[in-house]
């Protein structure tokens, strides 16, 4: 008995699988410390949220000031002229849409009843709880104010959730699991490659004859796989549950497959010094559950620091969540969102740059080790 403790306390150790002393306590570290620090606003403090004022007047000024000065609001942008409010939400640029209808101010004086209207984005269904609640206060507060015994008018508020209307988990967490799953399993598939062309031999040649093309294409039939999952999954939740796909299907699939190329690239990078694939496995842990956590998926991505939320585009299913959001949920086709698909393919280029590099240093690594081995046996 003790003979097979002491082995397997010897194997734990000898590093030839996954460093499981370091790992448990990486776990705890970033789960007690580093999320406490990015997440410590607990709500969403001034959300973004954009207005459409066709009223244009004094008093509809003087409601703008208010929400701006709301510590759970900010107002990005006030338009004075009709616009779809849908289109304001691509990007994850506002949470909410304000619309402040023409003759609001008249409404008010003249003891009329008058509305306003509100879109809130429910693609997350937690991100808006404090922003209704707010707005009811301020609306409350000013028909207080504004109020006669004579009065029967008032100011109402008339919402409407956009994009997962009935808060499905089908839109939510299950769509979530999809991807992080499908991604993780990906880079289980693919992170061992470089350690497993060295274990074999195949490495070397490669390095020597070939050019990063050459393992870029060996992506290919697990991103393949990894495509066919991700619509089968998505097909079951469009017919068996109650998915949203508002999108159009060619879209989306042009992000998908610049994703999972890149996410297949960070993979063999990640893994390249690895001591063999078991070893490189473990490393998954560092550049794919940060995507899930610091997206949206799990939570707003408004409710993280402003640092955080920039740093957060480091792994790459970040990216894959925000295309998620604007084609799959709000509808967005590709010039919708050119600006964040635009940053997603520099986003690429530094990634393939990296990779060609450390291609290139091996090569010219394995060159001057030949050549000092040459040399020594003359």
């Amino acid at each position: 008995m003790m003979n097979s403790l002491r082995d397997e306390i010897k194997y734990l150790f000898s590093g030839q699988g996954m460093p499981y002393e370091k790992v448990s306590i990486m776990v705890a570290v970033i789960i007690t410390v580093f999320f406490t620090v990015i997440l410590g606003n607990n709500f969403i403090k001034d959300a973004n949220v954009a207005i459409i004022d066709l009223d244009n007047s004094k008093y509809s000024h003087e409601l703008i000031d208010k929400i701006d000065t709301s510590q759970y609001m900010k107002v990005t942008a006030v338009i004075n002229t009709p616009v779809e409010p849908k289109n304001l939400f691509y990007q994850d640029k506002n949470i909410v849409v304000i619309y402040l209808p023409k003759d609001l101010e008249k409404n008010r004086y003249t003891n009329t009843a008058g509305s306003i209207g509100v879109f809130y984005d429910n693609t997350n269904t937690a991100q808006t709880s404090e922003i209704k609640e707010a707005l009811n206060e301020i609306i409350v507060e000013d028909n207080l104010v504004t109020q006669t015994d004579t009065q029967t008018g008032g100011i109402t508020l008339n919402a409407r959730n956009l994009f997962n209307p009935a808060a499905s988990t089908s839109n939510g967490e299950t769509q979530g699991f999809l991807f992080f799953f499908s991604s993780m399993f990906f880079t289980f598939a693919t992170i061992g490659m470089i350690p497993r062309l060295r274990i074999t031999g195949k490495l070397n040649s490669i390095l020597k004859q070939g050019t990063p093309f050459d393992l870029m294409i060996r992506i290919l039939p697990y991103g393949m796989c990894l495509l066919i999952s991700i619509f089968i999954g998505l097909a079951i939740l469009r017919i068996w549950g109650d998915m949203v796909f508002s999108g159009y299907i060619v879209t989306f699939i042009i992000t998908q497959v610049f994703y999972i190329f890149i996410v297949g690239i960070c993979s063999i990078l990640i893994g390249w010094t690895a001591a063999n694939p078991g070893v490189a496995s473990s490393r998954m842990i560092l550049f794919i559950p940060g995507g899930f956590i610091l997206g949206g998926a799990t939570a707003p991505a408004q409710i993280l620091s402003t640092w955080a939320y920039v740093l957060s585009h480091i792994f790459p299913l970040t990216w894959e969540f925000h295309f998620v959001r604007d084609i799959l949920m709000r509808g967005a086709n590709l010039a919708d969102i050119a600006q964040i698909f635009g940053a997603f393919l520099i986003y690429c280029a530094v990634i393939i740059t990296i990779f060609c590099i450390s291609f290139y240093k091996a090569k010219a690594n394995l060159l001057l080790s030949e050549m000092k081995e040459k040399e020594v046996n003359a």
